[in-house]
């Protein structure tokens, strides 16, 4: 083992024993947050809906008649912004999927969250000539932001338990 290569491994070893010395986890790999029983009204039918109710699901919150909470979605708007300029061939676009927040403690009918609006955003890069590439990018970017957008929401209401 030369010096050099001694130096690199060391390097990494302690650069990974400080990470996790310090709390640093990778986003999505901890586990689901503890929230309290709650029930989904608006918008429900939508694919972030679907989404997050898939993600509840999976943490064991059902909702039903013991719900805690009403959360109230709104519709999800996707905006698409071309970047660049407007010439042809490849482009970059930003699309930015947003939606409507409400959360009311039944108990009080007290709103934790009135209307707040979340959003996540991703860049792609599209080849205008190749329509059907163009089409499974959107769509494949679209599903993404889906996803995230649920995992904001799951975030956002984790923090709201916290701090009631």
């Amino acid at each position: 083992m030369n010096r050099r290569t001694f130096l690199a491994t060391s390097m990494a070893a302690s650069a990974a024993l400080l990470l996790s010395a310090c709390g640093f986890r990778l986003r999505g790999t901890g586990s689901m947050p503890n929230l309290p029983p709650l029930t989904l009204e608006g918008d429900t039918q939508s694919d972030m809906a679907r989404e997050l109710v898939t993600r509840l699901e999976r943490q064991g919150n059902t909702g039903g008649d013991n719900a805690q909470w009403r959360v109230t979605l709104g519709s999800p708007n996707l905006d698409e912004r071309r970047l660049g300029g407007e010439g042809r061939g490849t482009r970059d676009h930003e699309l930015t999927l947003s939606s409507t927040v409400s959360v009311q403690r039944l108990d009080d009918n007290a709103y934790l969250l009135n209307d707040e609006t979340l959003s996540v955003s991703t860049r792609i890069r599209v080849n205008d000539d190749d329509l059907l590439n163009r089409e499974t990018l959107f769509s494949d970017a679209e599903q993404s932001l889906n996803s995230e957008l649920a995992e904001r929401i799951i975030e956002r209401l984790s923090a709201l338990n916290n701090a009631s």
